[in-house]
């Protein structure tokens, strides 16, 4: 019975399991998410999926959004202590791979803030631009931390 009320569920409401998931080409882009941050934010960070199901190679070059930077950076760590990296000539997306943009590794950074905190349920749009597949106009939505 619960089977049959989830499935009920998902065909009166088909786009529910797939609003939050963008495509261009062979890219699919899975849940694009920022995090809430304080009011005295100056950075918020930007987190999302790309799985290529195409049979080349593409690479997602920059991120563009209505903030002073947006930067995507990448997470080292070293005796323990981590640092944050630019990474300068774009993210390698493999034919038939997934890459993750999470805590604790690759992330976007929107900088500038300058008092207007990312709040929960608020949706940032921003621009993917990938080598061969081209641009992608894709919607952060905030989640809490």
């Amino acid at each position: 019975m619960k089977h049959l009320i989830l499935t009920a569920i998902l065909l009166a409401n088909p786009v529910a399991s797939f609003a939050d998931d963008f495509k261009v080409g062979d890219l699919v882009i899975e849940h694009p998410v920022a995090r809430a941050t304080t009011a005295m934010a100056m950075t918020g960070a930007g987190y999302f999926v790309i799985m290529n199901n195409g049979t080349e190679d593409d690479r997602l070059v920059e991120i563009t959004a209505n903030f002073p930077r947006v930067m995507m950076h990448d997470t080292k760590t070293d005796d323990g202590i981590a640092t944050m990296f630019h990474i300068e000539d774009g993210v390698a997306v493999p034919a038939g791979g997934t890459v993750t943009f999470e805590p604790g590794s690759k992330h976007v950074m929107f900088m500038g803030l300058n008092g207007d905190p990312f709040e929960i349920g608020e949706e940032i749009p921003a621009t993917m631009n990938f080598e061969k597949a081209g641009e992608l106009d894709i919607v952060f939505v905030v989640e809490e931390m």
